[in-house]
C-alpha cells in the first residue's frame, strides 16, 4: 500500500523523550515521582480546578469515582448506550446496575428522556430516588461528552441537583472542550459535575501511552482518590491500610510523557478545531453524508470526526465501507456497538433507545490525528465521495 492514513495517532513533536530520559536517570519510573505530582498540577492549572489525581487509566478513573460516589451492590447507574464499553464497566465493578438512558443528536446522553426516566419511573422521597420497578435506588449519572462534543450539562445538573444524584462526567475524549456561554461559561469538561474522568490512551488528543486522571469539585475527595488508588496506605512504615485499595496509581515514567504532552496541548486543539473545519467546507451540502456538528455555546477539542450516512442512499453494511477505504489507504471506524447489545449487558434496562441505534447505523469515523496534512484531508474526502457516489442505490 503507497500511503496509509491513520484514524487517530499519537503527536510527540516536544520533550516527550527527554522527559521521560530524565524520569530514567533519575530511576523513578513506577508509581512515585516528580512528574506525577508535575502533571496532576498543570492538569489542574489547565482545567481551573483544584486537583487532579493521575491514574492507571480512564477506566480506573471512572472507577474510583464511582466508588466515591458511594455506589454499592443493588444501586443504580443511568449510563448511556452510544459509547465505549469501559463508560458503563465500572457499574458492574461495584456489582450495581446500569441503567441505559437514550442519546440526542450530540450522541451525549439525552436530558429530555433523563428527566422523563426520574420523573416516570421513579419514586422520590427522603431525599433518595428509586426506580419503581424493582425498588431499588438511583445513585449516580455516567454523562460521556463523545468525540469532545460537550453533553447538555446545565440540564443534566439540575436534574441531578433536583434527585440528589451524583454525576460523574466521562471526559476521556474531551479533554479541553469548555463551554463558552451559558450557566457554564468557561468550566471545561469534567470540571461540572461531582467528578471528572480523563484518559490518557493513544489514540486521545494527548497520551501517556496508558493513564488518565480524575477530578473532582472537592479537593478533598481527590486527596481520597489518591489514597484509594495507592492500595489505601495508612502507615507506610508499618503498611497498614484501613480501606480496600487498587493499584490504580499512574507510573512516573508515563507522567513525564504527560507533562511533555500538557504543553502541546493548546497546540493539538487548534489543529483539531481546523482540520475540522477544512473536513466540513469539503462536506458542506453534500447528499451523501454530512459532517456531525458540534454543540453552540462550546469551544470543542473536536477530538474525533464522524460523517452521518445518508442511508437512503447508501445501503451496504458498514463494514464494506471501511474495507473499501481501507484499501484506498484511509482508516476508518464504525461507531461503537450499542453497549446494551452487548452479551454482559444483554439483560440489563433500557428507556426509550430510538437515536442510539439510529446513529449506531450511520455513523463513520474519519482520519482525525493532529498530524493529518492539508493534501490528506483532501484525498479522505475526494476518496469518500468516490465510494460513496459508487454506492448511491439512489442514481437516476
Amino acid at each position: 500500500m503507497g500511503r496509509f492514513i491513520p484514524l487517530s495517532i499519537p503527536n510527540f513533536e516536544g520533550n516527550e523523550r527527554k522527559y521521560v530520559d530524565d524520569a530514567i536517570d533519575q530511576g523513578w519510573v513506577s508509581t512515585g515521582g516528580a512528574y506525577i505530582t508535575k502533571l496532576e498540577e498543570e492538569m489542574a492549572k489547565f482545567l481551573h480546578t483544584d486537583n487532579v489525581s493521575a491514574c492507571q487509566s480512564g477506566t480506573s478513573a471512572l472507577h474510583l469515582s464511582l466508588v466515591e460516589s458511594g455506589v454499592k451492590p443493588g444501586d443504580i447507574v443511568l449510563v448511556p448506550p452510544l459509547t465505549f464499553i469501559a463508560a458503563v464497566n465500572p457499574v458492574k465493578y461495584q456489582f450495581a446496575q446500569p441503567i441505559f438512558i437514550d442519546c440526542d443528536d450530540s450522541f451525549c446522553l439525552d436530558p429530555v428522556k433523563l428527566r422523563e426516566f426520574c420523573e416516570n419511573e421513579c419514586d422520590f422521597a427522603d431525599g433518595k430516588l428509586t426506580y419503581k420497578a424493582n425498588g431499588c435506588q438511583v445513585k449516580a449519572i455516567v454523562v460521556v461528552h463523545v468525540f469532545g462534543n460537550m453533553a447538555d450539562m446545565e440540564a443534566i445538573m439540575d436534574i441531578a441537583h433536583k434527585y440528589g444524584l451524583k454525576v460523574v462526567e466521562d471526559s476521556t475524549e474531551a479533554l479541553g472542550t469548555h463551554y463558552t456561554s451559558g450557566k457554564f461559561a468557561g468550566k471545561y469538561a469534567g470540571t461540572i459535575g461531582d467528578f471528572g474522568a480523563y484518559s490518557f490512551n493513544g489514540n486521545k488528543i494527548i497520551t501517556t501511552g496508558g493513564g488518565g486522571a480524575v477530578t473532582s469539585n472537592k479537593s478533598e475527595t481527590v486527596d481520597h482518590i489518591r489514597f484509594l488508588s495507592t492500595q489505601a496506605k495508612t502507615d507506610p512504615h508499618y503498611y497498614i491500610h484501613d480501606e480496600v485499595g487498587y493499584n490504580y496509581r499512574m507510573t512516573n515514567l508515563q507522567a513525564a510523557l504527560g507533562v511533555a504532552q500538557m504543553e502541546e496541548l493548546p497546540e493539538f486543539i487548534r489543529r483539531k478545531q481546523v482540520n475540522y473545519d477544512k473536513y466540513a467546507k469539503l462536506f458542506e451540502n453534500y447528499e451523501l453524508a454530512k459532517l456531525i456538528p458540534f454543540r453552540e455555546g462550546t469551544s470543542s477539542n473536536k477530538w474525533f470526526y464522524s460523517l452521518e450516512i445518508n442511508r437512503e442512499r447508501i445501503t451496504v453494511e458498514m463494514r464494506e465501507i471501511i474495507t473499501k477505504l481501507q484499501d484506498k489507504g484511509i482508516q476508518t471506524r464504525a461507531i461503537w456497538g450499542l453497549i446494551n447489545e452487548q452479551k454482559p449487558y444483554l439483560n440489563e434496562i433500557t428507556y426509550k433507545l430510538e437515536k442510539a441505534p439510529y446513529y449506531a447505523e450511520r455513523i463513520l469515523n474519519i482520519p482525525s490525528s493532529t498530524q493529518i496534512t492539508d493534501e490528506e484531508i483532501e484525498y479522505v474526502a475526494s476518496e469518500i465521495k468516490k465510494l460513496f457516489e459508487e454506492l448511491d442505490n439512489g442514481k437516476k
